[in-house]
């Protein structure tokens, strides 16, 4: 199989690299002229700086939605020029009142429910990463960083936080916004003479998207292909000494009252924290020292039906900037590197997971020159002495070259090496290493997007097929979407830094649907079609079960999306499933240790599905997915949703739940399995926020409670108070407390 798989892995990357070379046609983006500026300007929501007025300013706007066929109903304004230190952004945004919606006061709010406008610059010109810096009418701010060419939602990272400044207001009929962004928050060539630029916005009193670029309707509003240009009068320049320094003191009170011997709670008290170093204008150094990330906010429990590890993604601030260039390699079946990997271990009772010391790390990041990119990743973290498990130092190294104008090939190289593994008992392996390569294709016209890719595994154990190879490949066109996939996944490719749920498959998986865009109707887009799988067992793992390239699972989903120009959202889908199980398996995780589904066992059933969620910029928004169908040998039903009340500009009140009743042949106990987690959102000012958090999940028989006050008492600088409480839940109405923690935390942004 290796051998084969190496061959089509040279052929589909020369044949995708031959793609690159489409024409992308006539199309003639705009641009925007910048003059540079001795004037003070001051951010006030109010243009009276003639600076603003010097150079070209930009306007007319096309749709996005409800229609891509039309300028904007609502006229934006945009005007720009800039200092030795300083990019200025103004926009003037008109509509038909000043009944302008800001449900929260809180920093990175959502594009989709709340008036606003964001700005995106393509730094390198090369429509693969962007910085993204938004405000709505209140002046509340958000920024996030745009990787993969923004071509997929999860290229979208917001949990990504920098120094910048802006304000806004309101007039009659129109709103200003103004931004002060550093040329240090952001990486560039030094020299460059011109950067790729879009800005979108969304009027809810119109119910209208707009874009500076017109974007058509079967790509995402965020694609860097759709942007402009910004011409800069001179050439710039690097920003100068760039250091920031950002430490933190903390202090917890911890009590784990499952364990006997513990009678009294616990105090701990912490220093740490980060540095940013520019190295260049394009490349920074990261450092941290013992890292706390006690304030970052709690995952979203989900009911897991399935056999396999379900995918959380990553929130901490260390680990976000450049995070494609480490994490983007594979598909998120098998992916070689999942920073979530490092410092984070899970907490058994709970089913939770929960820090793993980290003692210290660095990453060099960014670009060499406008087609190279580069990454290095060293993380050290503390041994488990209670696990008895060493300390284990990780290494990860990433190169991407650009190949044509927006196409690139990567390499990467990753390595797990236990410290000290003589000192301990236990089972692990004393090294871990995967490398590999991947070619991303992206035509210049859009229509063809793709990767391929071969990944080695390097390990202590002499399991067969130690290697990884996907390949995906997806014509786009507005009238439909073509998809084919395959993935191998050998039983030996044990990437422990990576996020691999299941091995010893070849995965074969294509798909397909038909775009409509009805006009003068309510219904804004409609999108029918297909995502079928197939997945054979590659038989090297010693299960016998099933022979060699024997067909282990199949799936065929079929949908019907409806997007309503009132921005409701309607889906039928109906899903069919064969599963061969390999193992014993309950799909509960609630019944006694000898009820299951046998290994061996043949399950075929099919489910139907509706999803509907209510316009976005309603002050009560909810949604209801009820599923029912066959499930393995019985009968599953289901619903799961969210009802959220908003009260702006002050925040809002939230309940996600999720509900599922099985009923599986005897011996089987019926199950009821539960999911609930209110929220309360409270914004009092754009600095002091409150946020709780409960979930409760009877599959871990658990009850979690996560508060967070949040006082931002000066750029990127925060005073947390963060608490925590798991109590077990096992019968419902005998509540015992599992654990309880405290914490307080400062940190301090300091430019150097």
């Amino acid at each position: 199989m290796k051998q084969l798989l190496l061959p089509l892995f040279i052929f589909f990357t020369l044949v995708l690299q031959a793609q690159d070379v489409t024409k992308i046609g006539q199309n003639i983006y705009p641009n925007i002229h910048l003059q540079k500026t001795n004037e003070q300007i001051v951010l006030d929501g109010q243009l009276n700086e003639a600076a603003w007025f010097a150079a070209d300013g930009i306007t007319d706007f096309w749709q996005f939605f409800p229609t891509d066929s039309s300028k904007a109903g609502g006229e934006t304004e945009i005007y720009m020029t800039y200092d030795d230190n300083y990019i200025y952004v103004a926009t003037k945004c008109y509509s038909s009142a000043n009944n302008f919606l800001t449900p929260t006061l809180k920093r990175d709010y959502s594009f989709r429910n709340s008036d606003n406008i964001s700005i995106l610059f393509d730094t390198y010109n090369d429509q693969t990463n962007a910085f993204l810096f938004g405000m709505n009418p209140k002046g509340v701010r958000r920024e996030a960083l745009i990787s993969s060419g923004g071509r997929d939602r999860s290229a979208f990272a917001s949990s990504w936080d920098n120094k910048w400044d802006g304000e806004a207001k309101i007039y009659e009929n129109y709103w200003i916004a103004e931004f002060a962004i550093p040329f240090k928050t952001i990486r560039y060539t030094e020299g460059s003479t011109r950067w790729r630029f879009n800005s979108y916005r969304n009027d809810t009193q119109i119910n209208e998207i707009t874009s500076w670029v017109n974007i058509p309707r079967n790509n995402i509003l965020m694609d860097l292909t759709y942007m402009g240009e910004m011409v800069w009068d001179e050439p710039l320049k690097k920003p100068g000494t760039n250091i920031s320094v950002i430490p933190y003191v903390a202090g917890s009170v911890i009590r784990d009252f499952e364990d006997e011997t513990e009678n009294n709670a616990a105090t701990d008290f912490a220093i740490g924290g980060d540095a940013k170093i520019a190295v260049t204008s394009g490349l920074n150094l990261d450092l941290t020292v013992n890292p706390d990330f006690s304030q970052v906010e709690v995952d979203r429990q989900v009911t897991n039906l399935d056999r396999f590890e379900i995918f959380f993604p990553e929130r901490r601030q260390f680990f976000l900037e450049n995070a494609d260039l480490f994490g983007s390699f594979g598909p998120s079946r098998a992916n070689p590197f999942f920073s979530r990997r490092i410092g984070v271990a899970i907490d058994t009772a709970t089913g939770q997971n929960i820090q793993n010391t980290i003692l210290y790390g660095a990453r060099l990041s960014g670009k060499l020159n406008d087609k190279l990119r580069v990454g290095l990743l060293n993380m050290q973290t503390a041994k488990q002495v209670d696990n008895d498990l060493p300390s284990f130092n990780y290494t990860v190294a990433a190169v991407e070259q650009r190949v044509g104008k927006r196409s690139n090939i990567a390499f990467m190289g990753v390595n797990k090496q236990a410290v000290n593994a003589e000192d301990f008992s236990s089972s692990f392996n004393k090294f871990n290493r995967v490398a590999g390569v991947e070619y991303r294709l992206a035509s210049n016209d859009n229509r063809w997007i793709g990767k391929t890719n071969y990944f080695q595994a390097f390990t202590p154990s002499d399991e067969e097929d130690k290697f990884s190879h996907f390949t995906q490949l997806v014509y786009n066109r507005r009238k439909y979407r073509m998809e084919w996939a395959h993935l191998y996944v050998g039983a030996g490719y044990d990437a422990e830094v990576g996020f691999v749920p299941r091995k010893d498959i070849l995965l074969v998986s294509p798909e397909a649907a038909l775009n409509f865009y009805p006009k003068n109707s309510p219904i804004s887009e409609m999108n029918v079609g297909f995502d079928a799988r197939w997945i054979f067992k590659a038989g090297k793992d010693d299960n016998l079960i099933q022979p060699d390239f024997g067909l282990a699972d199949a799936g065929l989903e079929t949908f019907w999306r409806i997007q309503f120009a009132s921005t409701a959202n309607l889906t039928l889908n109906v899903d069919y499933n064969r599963v061969l199980l390999l193992n014993d398996f309950d799909p509960t995780r609630i019944q006694e240790d000898d009820i299951f589904l046998p290994a061996g066992d043949i399950y075929k059933f099919t489910t139907f599905g509706i999803r509907y969620s209510s316009p976005q910029f309603n002050l009560f928004e909810w949604e209801v997915r009820p599923t029912i169908g066959q499930f393995y040998n019985g009968f599953r039903s289901g619903m799961r949703g969210s009802f959220t009340y908003k009260f702006p500009p002050f925040g809002s009140i939230a309940l996600d739940y999720n509900y599922n009743h099985i009923k599986l042949d005897e011996p089987f106990e019926r199950a009821n399995l539960w999911l609930v987690g209110p929220k309360i959102d409270l914004t009092f000012s754009k600095k002091l926020f409150f946020t709780t958090f409960i979930q409760y999940n009877n599959q871990f028989d658990n009850l979690n409670i996560n508060a967070r006050f949040q006082w931002r008492f000066k750029p990127v600088s925060d005073f947390f108070i963060v608490y925590t409480d798991n109590y077990l839940t096992n019968p419902f109405d005998q509540f015992g407390v599992r654990n309880r923690a405290l914490v307080a935390k400062v940190t301090y942004w300091l430019n150097l």
